[in-house]
This record gives C-alpha cells, structure tokens and sequence, in this order.
C-alpha cells in the first residue's frame, strides 16, 4: 500500500476560513502529521463495488437536472390555468407536444436566507439557506448519486457553460462541472490517457487516506475548539468520499468502456463554440442521452448559466447576456428578448425531451419513462430577484409512478389568481410566496424517493410532493 499524505485544513480559531494547502498550524505540525500520515485501509465494503449482477432486469431510473439562470419574463411564462385543461403559456409552447409526459409547477419557492440573488442557483437543488457565513448542504443530484453511483461506472456527469455548478457535495462543496464537448464525451467513453494500467496506478497512489492510529487523531480533536473539530469533520468526511470514489474507478478499469458508433462519435466528440448555442445545447443533450443509455452514469446537471454569466444567444439576435435582459428596468425591447431567450432554451429543452423519447431503452420502453427531469430557475421574476412562484417544469419518469397531464398550481386556494394584465401585481407574486408552505425542497424530497433514497426529509421540506 502506497502511503499518501493529504494536506490538512488549517485549523485556527479565527473564524470559518478553510485553506486546505496552509502550512501554518497553531498545533504542534509534527503531531498532526503523524496522527494522519499512516493510513489504513478500509474493506471492500458493498457500496465499494459495482453491482450489476444483483440489479433487476427492469430498466434502471435516471434522473437530470437542467438550471436556466436569472428567471424568466414571467407575463409571458406563467399558465393561468390549473390542472388538466391549461392552455400553453408562449414561452412553454414548444412542450405543448409532450403534455402528456410533462407537469408545469407554479407556487414553489425557496424561503428565505438568500443574502444575494447569486445564491439561487447554489441553493436550486439543496434548499439550504446562505447567509455570509453559510455552508451549503448535499444536492438533491448528490443524494440521489449515493445510491445509483454503486451501479454506475461514474456517480454522476455535472455539466455548465460557466464553473457554477449545481452539484454540492455533503459538505457543502460545489462539484467542479465540465464545459467543452469533447471533454465531456472523453471524461465518459475514452480510455485513460497512458492506458489502464496507468490510470490504476494513479488512483491507488490516491487511495487509503486514513490513518491506522485513529487514537492519536482523537487526541489531536481533544486540543480543538468546537469551530475546528467540525471543520475536521467535515474535511474527514471529504476525504472518505474521495476514497469511496477513487476504489468505485479502481474496480470499474476492468470493465470495458461501451462502444460507441462512428455517427454518434462524430456528432458529440466535438468542440463546439458556445456563442452556437442552439449546437451547443443540443449536443450536451445528446451527451446526456447518451451517457444514460449506455448506462455510465444515471445522475446529470446542465446548468445553461450562472446568474451573473448567461450567455448571449447572437444566433436570434441576443447580444446581451441573460443577467442584462432580466434586469430589464420595464424596456420593452429587453423584456421581448428575454421571452425570446426563453422561448429557445425551451425548445432545446424539448429536443432533450424528444431524443429520450425516441431512444429505446434495455426493456424496448422509450428512455423518458425511466428518466425523470427537471427544468427550471432558482427565480422567478430576475429584475426584482424574486424567488417565490418558481418557474419549474418536470417530465417524464412515469416508470416511476409519475403521472402527467396537468399543470399543477399550489398556489391556487392561497391568491386571488393571476394578474397579468397588471404586472406590479403580479411581480409581488414572484417576491412573496401565495403558499408559504410551499416548498421545492417537497419537489426534490419525492424525486430522491422516487429513485430510490430512502429519506423522509430533504433540505427545508415539510412534507412530500405527489405528481
């Protein structure tokens, strides 16, 4: 066993900071060192090991999560309509295909604790609540990836055109998304560069991570503060994922990578230049479908944007980025390219939806039945940075038990019902939630159960979403 010292976190009482390649310590060095520098090995424990042989022969359940930054124009977004009878909104016309394997959500929302607009995108997936001095909590993606990633030669694929991720580890650190095309297709299907035996050299020199004298790493707690045993806690529990993951790589070398047609190779192993968005989208999406059919990964994250990095769509005539268009200040010309804008990621969205449906899956079913998806922001209404009535759409997964066909509205029996022909009123909407009760984190609860976890609370969530 190759020993492999990892840097601590600076341990201080001083405040919050973690700088994990510090030098410094107010401890005796040569201690710490010590308690961490030998390791241990853990057993092959069952969550270690790929288990394709003890699965079902049903099809497995996926799940994606795509993030559309800043809200949307919500005049012309939000459906007025309850239930089954609803008449598509213009900027969700390009679904109206798909009714039957999609339901509209309007009335959820994220309570409180924001301090910046910024923050919506972190909190979209975990519900926490951000103050200045905040960590973030595991993602709705990351929780779900706990179960399926034993299965799963990767755990999960996060993908952003910026480095705003969705995906946050359990303690509340953001998982760092791919960009460019080719990266993505080679991160899933390419051997490792210098070939396997290379690659498991690599990754058994990241192995074992704890120490054999777990007494001496207690005693070293005892001379802590409160603050600094936490932080490492948390840099422990860091450090035992990364070696769940690294002994999952190890024993998915010896599994051939699956092969990949020319035609398909061709179409996603490619760089593609974001400002071609409409390419770009659509090639992620293809990624996507593909990393889900040949069953490399089960769990995905697309964020088109950050709140404060969007990018211009110049191919419809959008040189502005998302941010600028959504803080529009009432000018009409921005608020028609910001539905514009929102009308096209929607209907790259419904390529999405199309491409799972026409895509077969291991039972002949089409791929949506076993793939559920959520599309939407962590904002409604971006000019005032309200993030109450959640503009958010869920498809497919009725493999899962899903039923769609309905636009399902909470906040009906708490308002007086739309007002879109007076837009202040319906601004105040977008700020102040209808139904306080009203939680995403009920959303994300029942999509963590519906693949599987077994947890009966999730984030803030004070009860369960039935759809």
């Amino acid at each position: 066993m190759v020993k492999v010292v990892y840097a601590l976190p600076r341990i201080d009482d001083k405040g919050p900071t973690m700088n994990f390649l510090s030098q410094s310590w107010l401890i005796n060095r040569r201690h710490a060192l010590r308690a961490m520098g030998t390791c241990i090995s853990l057993p092959m424990l069952e969550c270690m090991i790929p288990l394709r042989a003890a699965e079902p022969a049903s099809s497995p359940r996926r799940c994606a999560f795509i993030y559309l930054a800043n809200g949307v124009h919500s005049l012309n977004y939000q459906i007025t309509t309850p239930g089954t009878g609803y008449e598509f909104s213009r900027s969700l016309k390009p679904l109206e295909r798909f009714r039957d394997v999609i339901t509209p959500i309007s009335g959820l929302h994220h309570p409180g604790g924001l301090g910046h607009h910024h923050n919506c995108i972190k909190i979209w997936l975990t519900g926490g609540r951000l103050g200045p001095t905040d960590r973030n909590t595991i993602s709705v993606d990351q929780q779900i990836a706990e179960v399926t990633a034993q299965h799963t030669r990767y755990p999960s694929m996060e993908i952003a055109i910026n480095q705003e991720s969705l995906a946050w580890t359990a303690d509340g650190v953001s998982l760092p998304p791919l960009r460019r095309c080719s990266e993505i297709f080679a991160s899933l299907f390419e051997e490792p560069k210098g070939g396997v035996a290379a690659q498991r050299r690599a990754l058994r020199r990241k192995a074992s991570v704890l120490d054999d004298n777990l007494a001496e790493v207690r005693r070293l707690e005892q001379k802590m503060g409160a603050a600094d045993k936490g932080r490492m806690e948390q840099y422990l529990t860091s450090v035992r994922e990364a070696e769940i993951r690294t002994r999952r790589a190890d024993a998915w070398l010896d599994t051939p990578l699956p092969e990949i047609s020319e035609d398909v190779r061709k179409r996603t192993n490619r760089d593609i230049a974001v400002t071609m968005a409409g390419d770009y989208f659509r090639t992620v999406y293809d990624l996507t479908v593909l990393a889900f059919q040949t069953d490399v990964t089960r769990v995905a994250t697309f964020s088109l944007g950050g709140e404060g990095q969007a990018i211009a769509i110049p191919e419809i005539g959008i040189t502005e980025s998302r941010h600028q268009l959504s803080h529009h200040g009432g000018d009409v010309g921005y608020m028609e390219k910001l539905t514009n804008y929102d009308t096209f990621a929607i209907e790259q969205y419904s390529y999405f939806l199309g491409r799972l449906t026409e895509t077969k899956d291991v039972n002949g079913e089409p791929l949506l039945d076993s793939t559920m998806s959520l599309f939407g922001s962590g904002m409604w209404y971006g000019h005032s940075h309200g993030n109450a009535n959640l503009p958010l759409v869920l498809a497919g997964g009725s493999a899962m038990g899903l039923k769609h066909g309905r636009h399902l509205d909470l906040n009906q029996g708490h308002f007086d019902g739309y007002n879109l022909d007076q837009p202040a009123e319906h601004y105040r909407l977008c700020s102040r939630p209808a139904n306080p009760d009203a939680h995403m984190s009920n959303l994300l609860l029942m999509m963590a159960q519906r693949m599987g976890v077994e947890i009966d609370r999730f984030g803030d969530s004070n009860s369960v979403i039935e759809v």
